[in-house]
């Protein structure tokens, strides 16, 4: 995708979520979306790192003015960088791709909620997920055992140490297997529109990868779309 149309992609999204008030991606604005796009972050990954600046701008309370695309850059970043790890691509690769010699962004500092904190979470998405209806009733049972993993959690005063919290971050990777297992199932023919998907993601770094590395990639991309499709939480840990 050439700059300017990534660009243009860029200020169209924002001005949904500016609810039609159109912010021009001009002069330095232009010049910071480019890098993004030199920089290969995957236009749908920009568009999640816009939504994730416009949900912590709404918890504030009522907007009070348009948003830049300037202001999103940090949890745009974020959010590639995310990206970066699940698929496996190191710092390297991206370098490689960038042929304009812009300097990558900074790397925020990331924070991790207690396993307690977690599994709360965890639950109370998948409980959601089941009452709308995006889960079935194949989920029940997965839903039970991750309550009873948070029962494991709450039990310990202290937190959950040793071997008993690795055996229980163990759990919760199978459990997540399991869950990916249940919605992929669910899928149905969209599955081949969600691996088109996840190559698009991937396609301006294909050629640098090896055929085991595009794989790994590949799948977890898969997996974090299934997951957004379905409006499902990561219960590893």
């Amino acid at each position: 995708m050439q700059a300017s149309d990534y660009c243009r992609q860029i200020e169209t999204y924002l001005c949904q979520k500016n609810d039609g008030h159109l912010i021009r991606v001009v002069g330095p604005s232009f010049d910071l979306v480019s890098r993004w796009a030199a920089d290969g972050v995957p236009i749908k990954v920009a568009f999640r790192g816009i939504d994730r600046y416009f949900a912590r701008y709404y918890r504030k309370g009522p907007r009070r003015r348009p948003v830049k695309i300037d202001f999103c850059e940090a949890d745009i970043l974020d959010v590639f960088d995310e990206w970066r790890r699940a698929t496996g691509l190191t710092a390297a690769a991206v370098a490689e791709r960038r042929e304009s010699g812009a300097e990558e962004g900074s790397e925020g500092p990331s924070t991790k909620p207690g396993l307690r904190i977690h599994l709360e979470r965890v639950l109370l998405r998948l409980t959601n997920a089941r009452a709308t209806g995006s889960l079935g009733a194949d989920a029940d049972a997965l839903i039970d055992r991750v309550s009873q993993a948070l029962d494991t959690a709450r039990a310990a005063a202290g937190g959950v140490r040793g071997e008993t919290r690795r055996a229980l971050v163990e759990r919760l990777a199978a459990l997540d297997h399991e869950l990916l297992s249940i919605a992929g199932q669910a899928l149905g023919a969209d599955r081949q529109q969600i691996e088109r998907e996840a190559a698009e993601e991937l396609a301006d770094f294909r050629e640098r990868m090896t055929a085991d590395a595009y794989a790994r990639a590949h799948a977890a991309i898969v997996d974090r779309l299934v997951r957004e499709r379905f409006n499902l939480p990561t219960i590893a840990f």
